[in-house]
């Protein structure tokens, strides 16, 4: 990150980095030769401009995009947290990395926090919201089941 670079601050995009993380976004192993000649641009532009994408922390990292439901994960929920005052951040460091917890936001109103999570099955999310209920920080959590996931796309490229 830059000096002096506000850590939320947006990084100024222009039309080819827009069309190499749209490419980049569409397939990850796409190789920077590629990029360079859907472009119409030189390889050495698409290297420069994706380090300079990671480095302003446009593009965080470069990972799978698996289907948990081949891995027997066909159970995805919505888990609304209630916490006592004043131990929130505390709180979700140690159950942010929970296996099940693919993601963990503070919220505004009754919640403190929404996790989404999935299991292999309803005993499986049985015992995590009974662990959870066991923590002495936890008052109380409200649990969805996803009947449908109509669309799930966390690293959309569409927003730029």
């Amino acid at each position: 990150m830059k000096e002096g670079r506000k850590k939320n601050s947006p990084v100024e995009l222009d039309d080819i980095d827009r069309r190499i993380i749209k490419l980049f976004s569409e397939d990850g192993r796409m190789s920077y030769r590629k990029i360079a000649k859907d472009l119409n641009i030189s390889i050495g532009t698409v290297h420069n401009r994706m380090e300079k994408l990671n480095k302003n922390g446009v593009i965080q990292k470069f990972a799978p995009v698996l289907d948990h439901s081949k891995l027997g994960y066909n159970l995805t929920t919505i888990i609304g947290v209630q916490v006592k005052g004043g131990v929130l951040e505390n709180w979700e460091d140690m159950t942010s990395y929970h296996k099940n917890v693919l993601c963990m936001y503070d919220v505004t109103g009754e919640f403190d926090a929404i996790l989404i999570a999935r299991f292999k099955d309803t005993a499986e999310l049985d015992q995590f919201i009974k662990k959870l209920h066991k923590e002495p920080d936890v008052q109380r959590t409200y649990t969805q089941t996803v009947l449908n996931i109509v669309k799930e796309d966390l690293n959309s490229s569409k927003m730029l």
